[in-house]
């Protein structure tokens, strides 16, 4: 034991360590791996490890001989609650279907679901046609976490006890991101440190030795552990209050620095993965940091002055990592976390807990939400708070690191001066777009619609933002996370290349394909201006007035400059709607491009016929390559130098069709496809 605590006790184990451990994770990280299935297995035999229902869909996680995401649609509300009522988590089944691969990013920077999948060694996701219950659960492990599951139906009871946050709507969870406290809804070190603290106070009260204590302790919080999963934050936190307990009891006197060091090797042999893991990477380096920063921390004895510094602290420690991953920081979450962190963490946690084994209680529970979500959505309307950040070069976030640890030294040694460097590297990093200006034109990849931006002298032009039509469903079949092509897609492009607020917003038309998402672009994003087409305006349109009043009518024959483009408007009321969408002639500095919103044949005539426009140096093809447009004698006419089609992977409507590719090969006009070729972006 002697020799043991003075190995312990040396700074060269460590280093030892770090150095020994360091080849196996690298090894890890990069060792290909590859799924035990393949696209022709047609059955999967295995054990429901969680399964999540929305309106008529039904997604199930099954660990056969490797773990795989299933999708049964229900074909009736009868089915659904008979389902719903036989599976349980632990149940073995067999399920029949198609093998696919999660989809990949397409537009460059956005989230890589694949990617994302297969760090948690996920490889397939399964269309179910058929599934049958082999075996009833016979684990008693699940039967306890079905007991739990079945009596957090409330999301914030299962939020704060199992880390699921499956239930809560994502335009609330983006709330709680954009105001920089979500860390707070992930199980993390502070509330298993609080559930830690007073289990080990109920067992003091019943008088049992300390050994037993920490014992018992340690054992609830590994199955804890296993009971939410193995999350990084909670996995730190587990095996901090382990290696903590076992240096308290048997004295040897281990710094905290020295056993953070030991936990976060031992987690990234357990998974080197977790170096991708945002959650991971927020746990580590903020609980590190304020190790390392406690003694300054602790000096201050006034409750209000301690949080607030580990507040500014932890802002300053996760700043890279913020910026990295969500392009946008809000300074004033240094504020707002002096507020919810003791709500949540000294009201709210503890509350859910109590709530779980006495019912009654969920009254007050509910009411403490009440005030968490209202006053959220109230400060969120604050948004001059959110700032946005560029993505750049990924040397840079190694300078912010640097410049973190200067200022730490700082702090700590009160050399102030030494602050100022990472104040100017933010600074610079917030002005990267406007000193890297470029003019370009960027084709979202949005699916089955159209959305392009351009961007010109630090000025932004949305033309059109996509929709996905959902028709009337029945109320049961309803879904109450919706995907949403604006926040999953354009917002994060628009923040990624730094862009802070659209100068104008066009919408060409009243289908749902072009401006259905309009309303969400306007309530999640700065926008300037809008620009309609004219004609009888429709549901959307009208909606879409009412909630932003400076909406104008744009009519043929209009101009306006925006950035160095010139817009000349080109089309009129024809009584069709696509017929009437805003075709608009652009000029650059260096290009002419034309964009035909949904004009068919009958528009480019009338188009032909008024204006000379040939030699046309970017072509967006009118109405996604449909047959009723790009007439060979308009092809001839313009001589594009490169045509623009924006179609959804396995559309319905075929497009574009193979007579207008035929059409563009003959004429020898290249074209680019969204559905092949992604996001396209062309420098102006």
């Amino acid at each position: 034991m002697i020799k043991l605590r003075k190995i312990l006790l040396s700074n060269y184990f460590y280093l030892l360590l770090v150095l020994v451990s360091l080849p196996f994770i690298i090894h890890s990280l990069f060792k290909t791996t590859k799924s035990i299935y393949s696209k022709d297995t047609k059955e999967i035999k295995g054990i429901v490890t969680n399964y999540f229902a929305d309106g008529d869909q039904l997604k199930l996680y099954i660990k056969g001989k490797e773990q795989v995401i299933a999708t049964y649609y229900f074909k009736t509300q009868k089915e659904k609650k008979k389902l719903l009522n036989q599976i349980q988590i632990g149940d073995r089944l067999s399920i029949k279907g198609v093998l696919r691969k999660p989809d990949e990013n397409t537009t460059e920077g956005l989230f890589n679901y694949r990617k994302y999948l297969e760090r948690k060694k996920i490889y397939y996701l399964m269309e179910i046609e058929e599934m049958f219950l082999i075996e009833k659960n016979q684990y008693l492990f699940y039967r306890i976490k079905n007991l739990v599951f079945e009596k957090t139906q409330n999301p914030y009871l299962r939020v704060f006890i199992l880390g699921d946050h499956s239930l809560i709507p994502k335009n609330i969870i983006r709330n709680y991101q954009e105001l920089g406290i979500s860390h707070l809804f992930a199980i993390s070190g502070m509330h298993i440190s609080l559930l830690s603290m007073i289990l080990l106070k109920l067992f003091q009260k019943l008088k049992l030795k300390e050994k037993t204590r920490y014992l018992l302790v340690g054992i609830l919080l590994c199955f804890y552990l296993l009971l939410v999963g193995c999350s990084p934050s909670i996995l730190r936190a587990v095996l901090f209050f382990i290696f903590f307990s076992i240096n308290r009891i048997y004295y040897f006197h281990v710094k905290p620095v020295h056993i953070f060091i030991i936990i976060t090797i031992l987690s990234l042999l357990i998974n080197p993965n977790y170096l991708f893991d945002i959650a991971f990477l927020y746990s580590f380096s903020i609980a590190f940091s304020l190790i390392v920063l406690g003694n300054y921390i602790n000096q201050y004895k006034n409750y209000l002055i301690k949080l607030s510094m580990i507040s500014f602290f932890s802002f300053i420690i996760s700043l890279p990592i913020t910026l990295y991953s969500f392009n946008q920081v809000n300074p004033f979450s240094i504020i707002y976390n002096l507020f919810y962190v003791p709500l949540i963490s000294i009201a709210i946690f503890p509350l859910a807990f109590i709530t779980f084994f006495i019912p009654p209680l969920e009254r007050i529970f509910n009411l403490m939400i009440m005030i968490l979500e209202q006053s959220s959505n109230l400060l969120n309307q604050i948004t001059c708070s959110k700032l946005i950040f560029c993505d750049i070069p990924y040397i840079f976030y190694f300078v912010y690191e640097v410049f973190i640890i200067l200022f730490f030294f700082a702090i700590l040694h009160k050399k102030y001066l030494y602050i100022v460097p990472l104040f100017l590297v933010i600074l610079f990093h917030y002005t990267y777009p406007y000193l890297m200006n470029k003019d370009y034109l960027v084709m979202l990849d949005i699916g089955q619609g159209d959305s392009i931006l351009l961007h010109s002298n630090h000025k932004n032009i949305l033309i059109d933002t996509g929709g996905v039509q959902s028709y009337n469903k029945e109320k049961w079949k309803r879904r109450k996370n919706k995907s949403s092509i604006v926040k999953n897609i354009t917002i994060p492009y628009l923040k990624k290349q730094g862009i802070k607020k659209l100068d104008l917003l066009i919408l060409t038309h009243g289908d749902f394909d072009h401006l259905g998402e309009a309303m969400n672009l306007i309530e999640n994003f700065s926008v300037a201006k809008i620009l309609i087409n004219e004609g009888k305006l429709n549901y959307y349109e009208k909606a879409l007035r009412r909630a932003f009043p400076n909406t104008r009518v744009s009519k043929s024959g209009d101009y306006f400059e925006v950035g160095n483009l010139k817009f000349f408007s080109l089309n009129q009321d024809l009584e069709d709607e696509n017929d009437s969408s805003l075709v608009f002639y652009i000029e650059s500095n260096a290009k002419s491009l034309l964009f035909m919103g949904d004009a068919s044949c009958k528009s480019e005539k009338r188009i032909m016929d008024r204006y000379e426009l040939e030699k046309i140096d970017i072509l967006k093809v009118g109405h996604h390559g449909s047959r009723t447009s790009s007439s060979l004698s308009f092809l001839k006419k313009v001589k594009p130098k490169l045509a623009l089609i924006s179609a959804g992977k396995n559309n319905k409507f075929n497009h574009p069709h193979k007579e207008i590719i035929n059409r563009f090969n003959q004429l020898k006009i290249p074209y680019l496809i969204t559905k092949e070729e992604g996001s396209i972006k062309i420098s102006l």
